[in-house]
């Protein structure tokens, strides 16, 4: 095994070098992206080229749940657009409920009870004309989560057609990975419809199977979506629900309307209102209709005991725009009590402080489900024992709104684009909102645990090529940290210049790691090459050493950067009296000259004890060579 961890090193480290080339301080592009740019689709700036395009959508989805059988039965008709210059001879649909397919790899074990013969497809058509399913010539193909669909004459640049599914699946019951069966009642329904893969500048056509460990990319598509569940059922989902005067028992909708315009959290559902008879409409089946337009994806959840909290905020002063927050949750999860208003106070900390742009949706559901993953306009979240892990899961998977929704990120090659962003967003939120929870030391800490290791691989190697340990820490872990620290050398009013020009150039698209990079660059009108290379790029890691020496009423220090990571150097000097302070602090941009130690000299007044490099806050892999202690 360790001589295979040795190969798996290497190979990573000639990847490394095929990104960087050292001598010039820039970054060597990858093929694939240097052709985007000759074509115009991309630029070395970091903006979108005047070329640029992708692909849309239009889903039309009549779906009907099963409570008793967790059987979900669909019927979908999809009008995608080509905008591309190139004549397509396939289309690709993901399936991604093909996970649970007896033949389909997975990263996770799944129940056997789970295990079935796939998504059930019973109808296909293109552009009205059936298709195949047989496996005979000129059929359609089904290879793990995919189905290639082959078009003869071609899909032409700025041409449209259509697309019509019928199909079923049953939805899991003991391995749920990131969706499934809560109780016999209670359902979280995603990743659950026939969807056409993106093609696109760089790649064209996304044909990497959903495994379950990394997410998924999308267009950003318009959705019609009715959902048919049985009487007393509540329904929530992706977009604006269009028809609450049919599906809501009177009293629920006058509740609703009054928490749609009130600044304070207001009980939509409580458990009485379930023991009194009726939450919806007296009909054997309510039909839900939910609108979404401009979004990757669209999920939805129901049960017929939930309780739902809700209020809304404006978001945007300059405009009043309102958005709905709501909870809905099991009257057992005790800290859910407080997630609506949580999730309230997360997304006007979002708004008006970090990232500090106006949360982009009408709405927002955070669902009491399992675990803890994001979709548009909702999250399914576990329950917490902890408050500070409530406050955590909330305003993580909420975050994600910004990142990878509104700006398209393909989370299956650059998980580190969305979720490194997520770790980092809330940690101030986090700190002020838990008394004694501190985000950012966790963070330090589980990275230095695996930093420089083998396991450490840098953020740039493709996500998908990532398991276990080593996937969470160049997704979360290590860009979490070099993200915190970009921000506190470049300042809060630069830096957020620099993320806001991001969002406005790329929300709505799907922007690669070198347009991160280049557009922080440009704004802030820097190279700021020095610092992305050895954080996200090379094996650098973290590990700072420190001397000192007592000279004549002087401490001369000096801090060996042994690692070569560019970390924050903070220094405290303890006294003999008792007391401590700073006597030396700076950013990460300390070392952008490429220098490997620092020397400095402290006059002292009072009579040193101990000196001690570093915080909980800077991760650092050898804590051993960081107090000089005097006698």
């Amino acid at each position: 095994m360790k001589s295979k961890n040795i190969l798996y090193a290497v190979l990573c480290s000639l990847f490394f070098n095929f990104l960087i080339n050292a001598q010039s301080g820039s970054y060597q592009i990858p093929l694939n992206i240097k052709k985007a740019i000759d074509k115009g689709t991309r630029t070395v700036d970091g903006k979108p080229g005047s070329n640029y395009w992708q692909n849309t959508a239009e889903y039309n989805i009549k779906a009907e749940l099963e409570p008793a059988t967790r059987t979900i039965n669909g019927k979908e008709v999809i009008t995608y657009y080509n905008n591309s210059p190139d004549t397509l001879k396939q289309l690709v649909v993901k399936i991604l409920m093909d996970i649970y397919r007896k033949s389909t790899p997975h990263d996770f074990e799944i129940s056997p009870g789970d295990l079935t013969d796939g998504v059930i497809l019973s109808e296909i058509f293109f552009n009205n004309e059936e298709i195949k399913i047989d496996g005979s010539q000129n059929s359609v193909r089904r290879e793990g989560t995919n189905l290639f669909i082959p078009v003869q004459k071609g899909i032409t640049p700025k041409t449209k057609v259509e697309l019509k599914f019928e199909w079923s699946f049953v939805i899991p019951k003991e391995t749920k990975i990131r969706m499934g069966a809560y109780d016999e009642t209670t359902f979280f329904v995603a990743y659950w419809f026939p969807q056409v893969a993106v093609y696109d500048d760089i790649d064209g056509w996304d044909t990497l199977n959903y495994t379950g460990q990394v997410e998924t990319y999308n267009d950003f598509s318009n959705y019609t979506v009715e959902i048919s569940v049985p009487k007393n059922f509540l329904v929530w989902g992706t977009g604006l629900l269009q028809n609450p005067e049919e599906v809501y028992a009177e009293n629920i909708l006058e509740r609703l309307k009054e928490a749609q315009s009130s600044n304070t959290i207001k009980n939509i559902v409580e458990a009485k209102d379930y023991q009194k008879g009726l939450v919806t409409a007296n009909k054997e089946k309510v039909v839900y209709k939910f609108k979404a337009e401009n979004v990757l994806d669209f999920a939805f959840a129901t049960s017929d005991h939930y309780l739902w909290d809700g209020s809304s905020l404006i978001v945007d002063k300059s405009t009043g725009r309102r958005t709905f927050i709501d909870a809905a949750y099991n009257k057992s999860s005790k800290d859910f009590y407080d997630v609506a208003l949580i999730a309230r106070n997360v997304i006007e900390y979002f708004s008006t402080q970090i990232p500090g742009y106006p949360f982009p949706y009408p709405k927002m559901t955070v669902f009491n489900g399992q675990g803890g993953m994001e979709f548009p306009m909702m999250v399914n979240n576990s329950s917490v024992e902890e408050y500070p892990g409530t406050i955590h899961l909330t305003s993580h998977e909420i975050c994600h709104t910004y990142f990878p929704f509104y700006m398209g990120i393909n989370e299956r090659k650059y998980a580190w684009m969305d979720e490194g962003w997520a770790t980092m967003l809330p940690f101030d939120f986090e700190t002020s909102h838990a008394p004694g929870y501190d985000p950012r030391t966790l963070n330090a800490r589980d990275y230095s645990l695996l930093a420089g290791t083998e396991q450490d691989i840098p953020p740039i190697v493709l996500s998908y090529e990532l398991r276990g340990p080593s996937y969470r820490t160049a997704s979360y872990r290590r860009p979490g940290l070099a993200y915190g620290f970009l921000r506190e050398f470049l300042g809060d009013e630069l830096f957020l210049k620099c993320l806001h020009e991001y969002i406005k150039d790329w929300n709505g698209k799907h922007p690669v790691p070198l347009d991160f990079f280049n557009t922080f660059s440009e704004t802030a009108e820097q190279n700021l090459n020095w610092y992305f290379k050895p954080w996200y790029f090379e094996t650098k890691y973290p590990d700072l050493s420190l001397s000192a020496m007592l000279v004549n009423g002087e401490v001369k220090i000096e801090v060996l950067n042994k690692g070569g990571m560019p970390l924050p150097v903070k220094i405290k000097f303890y006294y003999e009296d008792g007391t401590k302070e700073v006597v030396y602090q700076k950013n990460a941009d300390e070392w952008k000259d490429g220098k490997t130690s620092i020397q400095t000299t402290i006059n002292i007044l009072k009579k040193v004890k101990k000196v001690e490099l570093g915080t909980t806050q800077i991760p650092d892999v050898n804590l051993n060579d960081n107090v000089v202690e005097f006698k």
